[in-house]
């Protein structure tokens, strides 16, 4: 889908690496070796985005980092549009809003460092769980993606430790919200 509309398949690993996660930062040299291609396609398409006002940077040293622009107007279309287009927004709506009592739901591993891959891990913050129906949820949503889904469950207060042992971990639903 997405291909159709973005013939650069680097430009959009780029959108998807910094736009699905904000809070991810990455320099060429990184890029390169994550993404397996040239220095110079990904800095032609990194300075594209820039110009565009899609993505910011800043100078460390002698690399230059890189990141979303979340005050950017099409940041919010541009994180929805590549949560549909990697599944997460399926996932989330198929399995995480029909499960006992959710406070919170987040996206761990790769997906939440902006490269999918080929297993979602999700871990879902609450109580009273219904396994069976949620094991149903996940395999019927599976059916719908390209990846296989692992979840683990916490209890509210088994979250704060969970999260700050984590690499990498995106928020991707909330009670609150």
């Amino acid at each position: 889908m997405l291909e159709g509309l973005i013939t650069s398949k680097t430009r959009i690993k780029l959108l998807t690496k910094f736009f699905i996660n904000a809070g991810t930062t990455a320099y060429l040299r990184h890029l390169e070796s994550e993404f397996g291609e040239s220095t110079n396609a990904i800095r032609v398409e990194l300075n594209r985005l820039e110009k565009a006002g899609l993505l910011e940077s800043e100078r460390s040293g002698n690399k230059k980092i890189f990141r979303a622009n979340t005050q950017h107007p099409y940041f919010g279309e541009i994180n929805r549009i590549l949560l549909k287009f990697v599944g997460i927004e399926a996932v989330i709506d198929q399995v995480v809003r029909k499960v006992g009592v959710l406070v919170r739901a987040y996206v761990t591993g790769d997906f939440a460092m902006g490269r999918p891959g080929n297993i979602l891990d999700i871990a879902l913050i609450g109580s009273g769980f219904d396994y069976a129906y949620l094991n149903s949820l996940i395999k019927r949503a599976e059916q719908t993606v390209s990846f296989k889904i692992r979840y683990i469950t916490l209890e509210p207060g088994e979250e704060k430790l969970f999260v700050s042992t984590q690499n990498s971990v995106l928020l991707v639903w909330s009670s609150g919200n």
